[in-house]
């Protein structure tokens, strides 16, 4: 175990065959709102933590319950009307980006912890700026297997033929390439200069289609990505009150 980062379990949860969904901030926070959108309507259990020395020291509350920057989550899903069970959901979700030379240890904590508990596909979230074409409203997509490029086709998401994909999203995707992982990558349009909850609205539609038992009304689900917006404001102000001269990780919101 790496004792500059690890990950901690607070209960040992059953999630084999689960889909894992990746949300750190990225371009208007569209991912991190995403994730925290996912977490609170679906009411999923916080199952486990990353932890390392290199991040900053502060505390998320949700619910009254004290916990650390990066958390995981996982949940049962009812996938139609009769309450029939399906594969878990596991979200793995932070406020803030790790500095740059922290990002590869921990996409292989991710990694080696997903392969442990069998967990079958990674789908990672991110935004792309739009400011040079404001009118772009699709959702690109990026998938490591023929499964993953299989799902984008069904979900009728343009696949991601040339470009760049960078930090942790980035390192998720060539590493699935590199070693057979089911990794997908889902890039949503965004305001690069401001927290977009409508940009996260777009994201979590089509993720609605892949997990249909979230509940994903439209003016609901941006008043609630809206409110989640002013939450991570309200922690990035908190933040810039206490982060020492220099810090390197960023906190988004």
């Amino acid at each position: 175990m790496d004792e500059d980062m690890f990950l901690h379990e607070y209960k040992n949860a059953q999630i084999a065959k689960s889909i894992a969904v990746i949300g750190f901030p990225s371009v208007g926070l569209v991912s991190s709102i995403a994730a925290n959108y996912i977490v609170r309507s679906m009411k999923l259990e916080r199952i486990a933590t990353i932890i390392s020395k290199d991040f900053p020291a502060y505390t998320i509350l949700h619910d009254g319950i004290p916990s650390p920057p990066v958390r995981i989550y996982a949940g049962k899903r009812v996938c139609n009307g009769d309450g029939e069970k399906c594969e878990q959901i596991v979200v793995i979700l932070s406020e803030f980006m790790p500095r740059p030379d922290l990002l590869k240890r921990l996409c292989a904590v991710i990694l080696d912890w997903c392969q442990k508990k069998g967990i079958d596909t990674i789908m990672t979230l991110e935004g792309v700026n739009t400011s040079d074409n404001p009118k772009e409203t699709r959702i690109f997509g990026v998938g490591t297997t023929a499964k993953t490029k299989g799902m984008l086709q069904t979900y009728r998401i343009s696949e991601m033929k040339e470009g760049m994909v960078s930090g942790l999203s980035g390192l998720l995707l060539s590493e699935g390439d590199r070693l057979s992982i089911d990794v997908m990558c889902l890039l949503g349009p965004a305001k690069a200069d401001m927290p977009d909850a409508g940009g996260a609205a777009r994201l979590l539609e089509i993720i609605g289609e892949m997990l249909p038992e979230i509940k994903l009304d439209s003016q609901p689900l941006r008043k609630e990505a809206e409110e989640i917006e002013q939450g991570m404001k309200t922690a990035m102000e908190s933040m810039k009150q206490i982060n020492k001269p220099g810090e390197e990780s960023t906190l988004y919101g």
